[in-house]
């Protein structure tokens, strides 16, 4: 009895199995490796250079949605709180010594008007790491009740980076929970924080497919002080919500007396360029545990 053979193989091998031999051609073998180093003969999907072309912006689009897509589901990644805020709030240490490297700067050179302003940056943003403990505070909070409620699937989704980001994937981290990173390529080198789950550490080229996903999954934003990628991602989640181009979620922005000035929502509504509906679809926090009461309140009360 022959052996049992996969349907792939044949008893007698095919003539295309063999190069061309050179007893006939002494050439042949050069010519061949010439063909087989040709990128042409390369298949489509392992063609890097032929995938970077500009007429293939659509299909690397499908591939970046899907790639993360299908990523998601395997891992049962159902819905997700979404952590915004700036690159520039790190861990208040971290923060500490960048303003004592600051004084030492300012002091050595007391009459340059440059260092005296990074002097003033270095101590706001001094006070403003406080938001980086909040952050990673909140997402232990969360991890931690998630995993001991049935009902309550949400995972921490971040862009990635570090400062704020950093901070909600470090506290799902600290819980023993599961987290995702969105991180997106700029001319610049970057880099994930260390804190993301490595299954579910994604980068992306396109903006636009980046802030999908970022709400696709979403069951509520929080936003911290942030800069223009944080009002960027904001203003999106605003627009799409006041729309109603996606079902509403809870928009929470931390820290009311930044986010009043940054944006200034009662002067859109005297101005008619908002409704005051519009005006309903934020609401401020200060503290970890009063987010977290925010967001289960606004899904107890579903106004959807």
């Amino acid at each position: 009895m022959s052996p049992r053979r996969t349907p792939t193989e044949r008893r007698e091998p095919l003539p295309v199995a063999f190069p061309k031999s050179a007893i006939d051609d002494p050439e042949a073998p050069a010519r061949l490796a010439r063909l087989l180093a040709s990128p042409t003969y390369l298949r489509a999907e392992e063609d890097a250079q032929f995938l970077a072309r500009d007429d293939l912006r659509g299909a690397r689009l499908a591939l970046e949605y899907e790639k993360v897509e299908l990523t998601l589901r395997e891992h049962d990644v159902a819905s997700t709180i979404v952590l915004f805020g700036s690159t520039r709030l790190v861990e208040p240490q971290a923060a500490r010594r960048a303003l004592a490297d600051c004084r030492a700067a300012a002091a050595g050179s007391p009459q340059d008007p440059a260092l005296a302003r990074r002097l003033r940056v270095a101590e706001r943003l001094m006070d403003s790491s406080r938001y980086y403990e909040v952050a990673r505070a909140f997402a232990h909070l969360v991890s931690t009740d998630c995993a001991q409620t049935a009902s309550c699937d949400y995972l921490i989704m971040t862009g990635g980076g570090p400062g704020i980001m950093e901070a909600g994937n470090r506290g799902a981290y600290e819980a023993d929970r599961r987290s995702v990173g969105l991180n997106i390529t700029i001319p610049s080198e970057q880099f994930p924080n260390p804190y993301i789950t490595p299954e579910l550490c994604f980068q992306f080229h396109y903006f636009g497919l980046r802030k999908l996903h970022f709400l696709k999954r979403a069951r509520a934003l929080v936003a911290f002080p942030g800069g223009y990628g944080t009002l960027d991602e904001l203003s999106d989640a605003l627009c799409l919500v006041q729309t109603r181009k996606i079902r509403p979620i809870p928009i929470v922005l931390v820290g009311a007396a930044f986010w009043q000035r940054a944006l200034n929502i009662p002067f859109l509504v005297e101005e008619g360029m908002i409704a005051p509906e519009d005006a309903e679809i934020v609401q401020y926090a200060e503290t970890p545990e009063e987010i977290w009461r925010t967001i289960r309140e606004w899904h107890r009360n579903d106004r959807t």
